[in-house]
């Protein structure tokens, strides 16, 4: 029987990682936060606490419910110890299939048997990880989207292996921690906002590789005509080029289809290590 979330970890705590451990962490729950580099989750939770500082001065947020809230959240550099009395387990490593088989393997061993145990994937569906757990009913996909503190949706993802009760808890819980779930009864790769999103960048950067106009100028379209918050480049940068291309490729692997391989230009900038805000270039520079 799945029981309610009252613990909470989360696996991997780079920039997606570390803002998911904050969101539960400011809703009230405890948080256990799991990464190999220590430095990585310090650096991203001051960027955190630096955006969260702006909700306290506008007083959209105390100081005192900031720091309380965040006592919640704790760091451990190992997965037993993190996954430990954990009811909800969220993995949020990259985005490669061998690598997150081998960490949900290990979370399997050591979190409690009733524990859910979700991917943030939008592109590895959860049946190709739980298969090497003793619980696939209690494994699916709970996908944030970036930057995961502002963006309401989360995907629920219920594969052929998943029991209604665990999607109706990770449903239940997205609410808890002051998101909005949807819910889909089917796997499929990219699930609905990103097939949706998709569709766009590669018209974007099919456009830019063509000439027919600078990727400002595109960026530019959609963030004056359509309404977009940020344009399709912007984005990329934002969410990191070398993201975009492991999703491309996994796609291209999963059906073959030449088409579904990253763009030319995409391919140029993951080689060179420019990776978007992360590293301060990608198709646009960024100051340090």
């Amino acid at each position: 029987m799945v029981q309610p979330v009252k613990k909470v970890a989360v696996i991997g705590a780079g920039a997606m990682g570390s803002q998911i451990a904050a969101v539960c962490a400011l809703a009230g729950f405890n948080v256990r936060i799991q990464d190999i580099h220590e430095p990585t989750f310090e650096k991203n939770m001051e960027e955190i606490s630096q955006r969260l500082q702006r909700k306290v001065e506008k007083g959209k947020l105390s100081q005192q419910e900031l720091d309380d809230r965040f006592t919640r959240l704790v760091f451990e550099p190992e997965i037993e110890s993190a996954v430990a009395g954990c009811d909800f387990v969220i993995e949020a490593i990259v985005e490669d299939i061998q690598t997150k088989r081998k960490v949900f393997q290990e979370v399997d061993l050591h979190a409690p048997k009733n524990a859910i145990l979700a991917t943030n994937s939008s592109t590895i569906v959860s049946s190709k990880i739980a298969d090497v757990t003793s619980r696939p009913d209690l494994v699916c996909n709970f996908h944030f989207f970036n930057p995961a503190l502002v963006m309401e949706l989360i995907e629920v993802v219920q594969g052929p292996h998943t029991s209604d009760e665990t999607a109706q808890t990770a449903m239940e819980f997205a609410r808890k921690i002051n998101k909005t779930p949807i819910l889909l009864q089917k796997e499929l790769s990219g699930f609905v906002a990103n097939r949706m999103l998709g569709s766009l960048m590669d018209e974007a950067l099919d456009l830019y590789e063509k000439g027919v106009a600078s990727h400002e100028d595109i960026d530019l379209a959609c963030t004056k005509a359509l309404n977009h918050p940020i344009g399709p480049f912007q984005l990329i940068d934002l969410t990191g080029i070398d993201v975009h291309y492991h999703v491309r490729m996994q796609r291209y692997e999963e059906s073959g289809d030449e088409s579904q391989k990253p763009a030319e230009s995409v391919r140029e900038k993951y080689k060179a290590g420019e990776l978007g805000h992360k590293t301060g270039k990608g198709f646009y520079t960024y100051n340090s």
